[in-house]
């Protein structure tokens, strides 16, 4: 009696998955949005059509009222569908990347002297590493139409290539989180709001994937709103995110010191546009000893201006984005709101990203992007750090399941640690070529892939002496390194 409504259900979910195709047309930050519609896998729609079948059964024995059908019947509708019951999305990346003499070389995007300051240079062919995300929902729907989502998400890196990795793991919690909308209750600019608390990163934070770089990181622990409508174009959110500073010296004490970094943030869109502003306090994050003569920011603000366009900048279909960013104080950490303590109280940063995504021809695909940074005054008065990075991710679908990427990476850097520091002037140059399997090529997000990889990195020889893991023995620019990855994400 189950045959026709589990073929039923079984089709239903394989037309659901096939729509993954489509996603090229999507911006990166829309992937997880849906990813998430597509909640019920074929097991789950399987067990809804059992139980379709055995409410109508149950009703037509006389067993249930016909109210009673109908309620029963529409929470297994909602089931089927995604709308309630759990789901599973999951990030992962892992990967050998060897020198020319076979051994691990350093990389990853933040592998050049900005990167500490947040210069990243193109991903592609420059990750040795392993990382995962594992992420839990639970959605509910009450009779009343309200409804809930519960997330935690796990996550782990390692850097080795061992495969019991536990004495180096870096298991945690990232994110642990309720959220309620449709809220009867509600009404007026909050009719379609959500409220949501816990520990979370920001639902609308946005990244330039090829660098692995957000525009704008908020996370933390804390409570807020979505979706205020204040006006018919525009809508508003409104949060306050708390992090920790612990065990930092304190002057003129042997204690160490901690405090909490509060960053309340409005979040404003108008059509395309976002306008986001932020101030930031850390109390008595003043009595941090950063430098003799120097104070430690306990406050600062943070701004953004963004655009988000539904074209390659006018010029072609596909989109764009572009952010320019200013903060101050606790602020000047441009993109990780409130996570560094050690900027001084005249710290100050502006930042400019963008990047674009449009097919040059029917199997060609293009992504460039741009970051770059100026920021002064940041751990030393009188220290000046400027940086600029040119990437361009290029792929040729050859077949159904194989393509060829290429990247290019370019960053110049001039970075000036103030008095008693290093001052270095220098390049970055990066080229990747990387023959790519996929069980359907087709746009900018399909995943997953397996890539083998071929790079030859080059850099300015100055910069091997201003620390990091540029001029380590067999890390001294003018080399090729070589490997394999995978990346997943659904």
């Amino acid at each position: 009696m189950f045959k026709t409504p589990l073929a039923i259900a079984i089709t239903a979910a394989g037309v659901a998955l096939s729509g993954a195709a489509s996603a090229d047309s999507h911006g990166l930050e829309q992937r997880l949005a849906e990813l998430e519609a597509r909640i019920a896998a074929a097991e789950q729609r399987a067990d809804a059509a059992e139980q379709r079948a055995a409410i109508a059964e149950a009703e037509a024995d006389g067993r249930l009222s016909a109210d009673e059908f109908e309620a029963r019947l529409a929470r297994v509708e909602r089931q089927a569908s995604g709308e309630e019951g759990f789901s599973f999305n999951a990030y992962a990346r892992s990967g050998l990347l060897l020198g020319e003499d076979g051994k691990s070389l350093p990389g990853g995007p933040y592998v050049t002297p900005a990167g500490p300051l947040g210069g990243a240079v193109g991903r592609l062919g420059n990750e040795g590493d392993t990382y995962v995300e594992g992420i839990f929902n639970y959605r509910m729907r009450y009779d009343n139409g309200a409804r809930a989502h519960y997330r935690m998400m796990l996550a782990d890196s390692v850097s080795t290539s061992n495969d019991w990795t536990a004495d180096e793991s870096n298991l945690n919690v990232r994110q642990v989180y309720a959220e309620f909308s449709d809220l009867p209750s509600f009404t007026g600019v909050f009719e379609n709001a959500s409220i949501w608390a816990g520990k979370r990163f920001d639902r609308d934070n946005f990244d330039i994937h090829w660098i692995d770089s957000d525009f704008i990181f908020l996370a933390g622990t804390g409570a807020g709103i979505y979706d205020m409508q204040l006006a018919e174009n525009w809508t508003s959110n409104l949060s306050l995110y708390g992090r920790s500073f612990s065990d930092f010296d304190i002057i003129g004490s042997e204690d160490p010191g901690s405090t909490d970094s509060l960053i309340l943030t409005s979040n404003n869109y108008v059509g395309n546009w976002q306008f986001m502003v932020s101030g930031l306090s850390a109390a008595d994050n003043d009595e941090r000893d950063i430098e003799v003569g120097q104070t430690a920011a306990d406050s600062g603000f943070h701004t953004m201006v963004a655009y988000h366009g539904d074209s390659f900048f006018g010029l072609a279909e596909g989109n764009f984005k572009a952010a320019l960013i200013h903060g101050q104080g606790l602020g000047a950490e441009a993109k990780v709101l409130g996570a560094d303590g050690s900027l001084t109280d005249d710290a100050q940063a502006t930042r400019l990203g963008l990047y674009g995504t449009t097919y040059l021809a029917p199997n060609w695909r293009v992504a460039p992007s741009i970051l770059a940074e100026t920021s002064r005054d940041r751990y030393v008065q009188g220290d000046e750090f400027n940086w600029a990075g040119l990437n361009v991710r290029l792929a040729n679908e050859l077949t159904e399941n194989f393509e060829m990427q290429y990247e290019a990476s370019y960053q110049y850097m001039d970075l000036d640690q103030g008095a008693g520091g290093n001052a270095v002037k220098g390049d970055f140059g990066k080229f990747t070529l990387a023959p790519t399997f996929k069980p359907q090529v087709g746009g900018f997000w399909q995943r997953p892939e397996i890539r083998l990889f071929a790079s030859y990195t080059d850099w300015s020889e100055e910069l091997n002496e201003y620390g990091g893991s540029f001029g380590e023995d067999g890390f001294t620019g003018g080399q090729w390194s070589f490997g394999v990855q995978t990346e997943v994400w659904f």
